[in-house]
């Protein structure tokens, strides 16, 4: 392990890699005649058939939401792309979005990644350039002009280099206990921000404080005959007892998921969750470039019913990332979700788990599973200005960076990247050009709808 060698010898292996792959050659995104149709045809093989169409529908929304959706075709494309060498775990899908606020345990509202379906081992710079990318799509979206996009990449990188530079001087457990607290950072950000920005941000606060398990019972259930049931809302939400004939049989099966579930958290959550009892549960979309995956919702009773919990499972399937990096041959995909999710975040869900069982056809599913709404929270784009998506970019890099000096070598990173401005301008002309292949992507992907090569149902 790199982690027993001295901090020296540990910053002198990043500088050799910077030698190797000199920085500037970050910015290099060598094209290829790869078909991001049929990357995204490949995803659809193992999906429920009637959700794919919605999938391309909302893909189809925008150079942003097709952005979102194509993190497969980014990992094909990010291969062939000069390397640093240098892995830690990755997000594997570290797009704006996929950062926000959620409620810790202790219930105080974090600002960290909150997506890790795609948790990989990788390149470092893989997650950068993925994040980068997707501040400059967003910011095209918004009309940004081509100086202010580059000033929002080159900031989020900055965020990036200086806060691992930082995490390289720090002990251990220091760089372990590193987290962004929301209401902390924006008071201490509070001379940077606009009145607007300011009220925008407490709004958001107040939202997201708001979306907890009452609000999703409020949201997403009704009385039925003196009982509570999940609201049905096909294609979005199908309850499991309009999906197939033999509920009773079902309902007993899930009984046997969830003590499998149940065991792969600690002992005191263990207790807790036997304080609930299953109610009902129902299929749910997704996301954008996970519809089609399977995904439930479970809705838990405790003393009474106005003490509910809802519980998320989600498929997991095969990184995006595991066809084009070495690394291990995960037993169980929700179980890489959920160990990924532990060692990046600063503090994660506490019925955060996995399971595996077979689906009505006898095909074997990993699942991971999840309060389905804890304080969670994102930023509103269409909503950003110049300076208010550069101070997010920034926050996002700085907290991509606690991920990665938590699960890596930040030494041997912080090393790598030196103290000159060449990363971020490295990052900022990658993210540029990544911006013009999503936008000819996108070209595609609603020229393969227009030609009914793929079938998308839109609006939805």
């Amino acid at each position: 392990m790199s982690s027993s060698l001295d901090r020296e010898t540990r910053r002198k292996r990043g500088k050799d890699a910077r030698r190797a792959t000199p920085l500037a050659s970050l910015a290099e995104h060598r094209k290829s005649e790869r078909d991001p149709i049929a990357l995204l045809e490949s995803q659809a093989a193992t999906r429920v058939p009637e959700l794919v169409p919605i999938r391309y529908g909302r893909m189809a929304g925008g150079e942003f939401p097709f952005y979102r959706g194509a993190a497969l075709v980014m990992a094909d494309d990010l291969a062939r792309s000069p390397s640093s060498g240098i892995v830690t775990q990755l997000c594997g899908d570290a797009h704006l979005s996929n950062f926000g606020v959620y409620s810790t345990p202790e219930r105080r509202l974090a600002f960290d990644i909150n997506d890790f379906d795609e948790t990989h081992p990788g390149p470092f710079e893989w997650d950068v350039k993925r994040l980068a990318a997707s501040l400059a799509v967003a910011s095209r979206a918004r009309e940004f002009s081509g100086k202010e996009r580059r000033k929002i990449t080159t900031s989020c990188a900055w965020a990036y280099r200086e806060t691992m530079r930082q995490q390289a001087l720090l002990g251990t457990l220091a760089v372990w206990y590193s987290n962004v607290e929301i209401t902390d950072e924006l008071d201490s950000i509070h001379h940077e921000l606009d009145s607007t920005i300011r009220a925008r941000a407490a709004a958001n606060i107040r939202k997201a404080r708001s979306r907890d398990n009452i609000q999703a019972f409020k949201k997403l259930t009704e009385v039925v005959d003196g009982k509570r049931r999940i609201i049905s809302n096909p294609p979005l939400i199908v309850p499991v007892e309009e999906l197939f004939d033999d509920v009773e049989a079902v309902y007993r099966d899930l009984a046997e998921r969830l003590v499998a579930y149940r065991a792969t958290f600690q002992w005191d959550k263990q207790v807790l969750l036997d304080q609930f009892r299953i109610v009902q549960f129902a299929r749910k979309v997704v996301g954008v470039g996970s519809v089609g995956t399977r995904a439930w919702i479970f809705l838990m009773q405790g003393v009474d019913e106005n003490d509910p919990l809802f519980l998320q499972a989600k498929e997991a399937q095969r990184s995006v990332l595991a066809a084009y990096v070495d690394g291990p041959d995960y037993e169980n995909q929700g179980r890489r979700v959920v160990d990924g999710q532990r060692l990046m975040q600063a503090s994660s869900d506490i019925f955060l788990g996995w399971q595996r069982g077979p689906d009505p056809n006898g095909d074997m599913r990993d699942f991971y599973l999840r309060q389905l709404r804890d304080g969670k929270g994102s930023a509103v784009i269409e909503a950003m200005s110049p300076g208010g998506m550069e101070l997010y970019g920034k926050l996002c890099g700085r907290v991509l960076a606690y991920a990665h000096a938590r699960a890596g070598d930040r030494v041997e990173i912080a090393g790598y990247l030196g103290s000159s401005e060449k990363f971020e301008g490295a990052i900022s002309e990658f993210a540029e050009a990544y911006c013009k292949q999503n936008r000819a992507d996108y070209a595609l992907l609603k020229k393969a709808i227009d030609s009914g090569r793929v079938a998308a149902q839109t609006g939805i």
